[in-house]
């Protein structure tokens, strides 16, 4: 919502990728980093033998460790260390889908961070009730087929809603 004063999530779209009893997990996937795919592999010494994706823009998924980095893909695959978020989507922190990413053998769609954003038991629940944040049915379309600054506009578009309209202020009555 546009009152959010949390910085760190402001005009944010975050994906929850996992939500249970012990609190929730979601990455944010339309805040750009100055950093492309192809620095974090000169970065991490990955040599990449794909021009694909050297261009994408890296994302800033979140204020939790953010020198890790988190890649949302589809399909899931077979990778080290990947949580199944449904039948679709995976989430993975090993090394080894970058260097099938720069080996041009990685999943059809990938989008990469540094950070996860992360909420305690019942954190995330109670900022629904308070009305922080609005939300929508995921879209691996908006996920993976717009850019970065492209996707919370359509995502609020799914609500009948225009980004521009909504005000930050408070009225009583």
């Amino acid at each position: 919502m546009p009152a959010m004063a949390d910085t760190c999530f402001s005009r944010t779209l975050t994906y929850i990728c996992e939500h249970n009893e012990q609190g929730a997990l979601g990455i944010v996937i339309n805040r750009a980093v100055d950093l492309t795919l192809e620095n974090l592999f000169d970065q991490l010494e990955i040599p990449c033998n794909n021009s694909d994706p050297k261009n994408l823009p890296v994302l800033f998924g979140g204020p939790v460790q953010q020198d890790c980095g988190f890649v949302l893909h589809q399909p899931i695959g077979d990778w080290q260390a990947t949580l199944s978020i449904n039948h679709e989507l995976g989430l993975t922190t090993s090394p080894d889908i970058l260097q099938a990413i720069a080996d041009g053998k990685g999943p059809e769609k990938a989008l990469v961070t540094l950070g996860y954003s992360g909420w305690g038991p019942g954190q995330i629940e109670h900022e629904l009730s308070q009305n922080d944040w609005l939300t929508v049915t995921a879209s691996p379309s908006i996920i993976f087929d717009l850019s970065p600054a492209e996707r919370l506009p359509v995502a609020m578009q799914m609500l009948g809603i225009d980004l521009s309209s909504l005000s930050g202020e408070v009225g009583h009555a």
